[in-house]
């Protein structure tokens, strides 16, 4: 089974060629609930995703960036969303021609 990393990849790269695709993916944004709404449409477009998915890739992510920055430590910047996985996904679409 791919990871998040892949399946987002490959979700990326689908809107990219189906402006369908990507006009639903950012509809679900725009939804009461748009999380459990995106991870819905891409699995019925055959990438399955769930929240925790979004939520443990954004943390791995986050704190591998962390643990990476001057050691980790306590003086280690503070990152502003770097942790959201979806977030990031969305302000991709939103930025494709």
């Amino acid at each position: 089974m791919p990871g998040i990393d892949e399946v987002l990849a490959a979700l990326k790269k689908l809107a990219k060629q189906d402006p369908s695709v990507r006009a639903r993916l950012l509809q679900a944004a725009g939804s009461d609930h748009p999380v459990e709404e995106f991870c819905r449409v891409s699995t019925e477009l055959g990438y399955p995703v769930s929240a925790m998915d979004l939520i443990n890739a954004g943390e791995e992510y986050y704190a591998n960036m962390r643990r990476s920055t001057n050691g980790g430590g306590e003086n280690s910047p503070l990152l502003r969303g770097e942790d959201d996985y979806y977030e990031m996904f969305i302000a991709e679409l939103k930025s494709m021609n």
